[in-house]
């Protein structure tokens, strides 16, 4: 019985040890700033835009099958600065927000945006993707940002998703969410800010 016992024991502390360690969370940031008028990022950044007549925040997103693929393609060195590619680094060069407006859900084997038409995909704004390198816990987050400014997809939004090209149809999509955000209309500029963390 006290051998029984030992062993229970011994697997709870292996247990613990595994759930103290192991466990890695995809997880998800979002926020959408509505202004009216049409603005840029430096505009918006130097006060010169309103306040946002509306701010939206929300969580959780899906990892893409092929994002995760060029993520870990690119950890051992197979990734590319070449524009448009399957395997083309997430950068400021690079990088895009897109938009749509098709509630499909979200399934990891995704590729694309699944809005038949209203669809747009908007390049990153100036120092964004951002990433503070380091050996901290804030060095587990990175963020992307694009603005979507008066004559930018301008329908109900439903979709979201992060690019490494801001083509439609080429490069990789890092993740998907499905989210009814409203109906943007013209004379409007919506910021749409992704922070994604590993912790």
């Amino acid at each position: 019985m006290r051998q029984d016992i030992g062993k229970v024991q011994e697997h709870a502390q292996v247990w613990a040890m595994i759930g103290a360690h192991d466990p890695v969370r995809w997880h998800a940031k979002w926020r959408v700033e509505k202004f009216v008028g049409d603005w840029t990022e430096e505009q918006i950044r130097a006060g010169l835009a309103p306040a946002p007549y509306e701010v939206l925040d929300f969580e959780e997103n899906l990892l893409m099958y092929g994002g995760a693929s060029c993520l870990w393609q690119c950890l051992i060195g197979n990734g590319t600065g070449t524009a448009g590619q399957a395997l083309t680094f997430f950068n400021n060069g690079n990088a895009a927000i897109g938009v749509g407006d098709s509630n499909a859900a979200e399934a990891a084997t995704q590729t694309n945006l699944q809005a038949a038409t209203n669809r747009l995909r908007r390049a990153m704004e100036a120092t964004y993707p951002i990433h503070a390198d380091g050996v901290g816990s804030g060095a587990a987050s990175i963020a992307f940002r694009s603005v979507f400014g008066s004559s930018d997809a301008n329908w109900a939004w439903a979709e979201w998703g992060v690019f490494n090209s801001p083509t439609d149809a080429t490069g990789r999509m890092l993740n998907r969410k499905v989210q009814a955000l409203g109906t943007k209309a013209s004379g409007t500029t919506w910021t749409l800010t992704v922070t994604l963390t590993l912790a």
